[in-house]
């Protein structure tokens, strides 16, 4: 006579791996189109710092040489038009006449995950544009 043993089998069944499987899935579909939102404002952040310092430098410049300068890196800054630290977007500065209008535009990956705020510039006359990106 032989005896049965009777072995107890731990572990997930096929059907509820692939209810977990659904559940990561919708989950992440949920979180991922927010979590590129959340970098692209962060990235955005930068380039509205930028565009301010920008802007502070020429201002401390009139009050230096009683105009606007021209060319960035009479600024101070490295380079014309010049990078932001994240890369993300470049900032130019363009004269007309006593006023100035300083542009940040994004670059690279930016440009399309930001896409609404692709261009933002502030002038001498502190206008800020487009406004729902400040």
């Amino acid at each position: 006579m032989s005896k049965r043993i009777m072995i107890n089998h731990k572990g997930f069944t096929l059907i509820e791996l692939m209810i977990t499987v659904v559940i990561v899935g919708i989950l992440a579909s949920i979180a991922y189109p927010n979590y590129t939102q959340f970098v692209a404002k962060g990235a955005r952040a930068d380039g509205l710092a930028g565009v301010m310092h920008v802007a502070n430098l020429q201002e401390q410049y009139y009050l230096d040489h009683r105009s606007f300068a021209t060319d960035m890196t009479k600024l101070g800054l490295k380079a014309d038009p010049w990078i932001v630290e994240n890369t993300y977007y470049k900032v130019d500065t363009t004269l007309s006449g006593d006023n100035y209008t300083i542009t940040a535009t994004a670059v690279g990956i930016q440009a399309t995950r930001d896409a609404a705020c692709a261009t933002i510039s502030i002038t001498s006359t502190g206008t800020k544009s487009p406004t729902e990106c400040w």
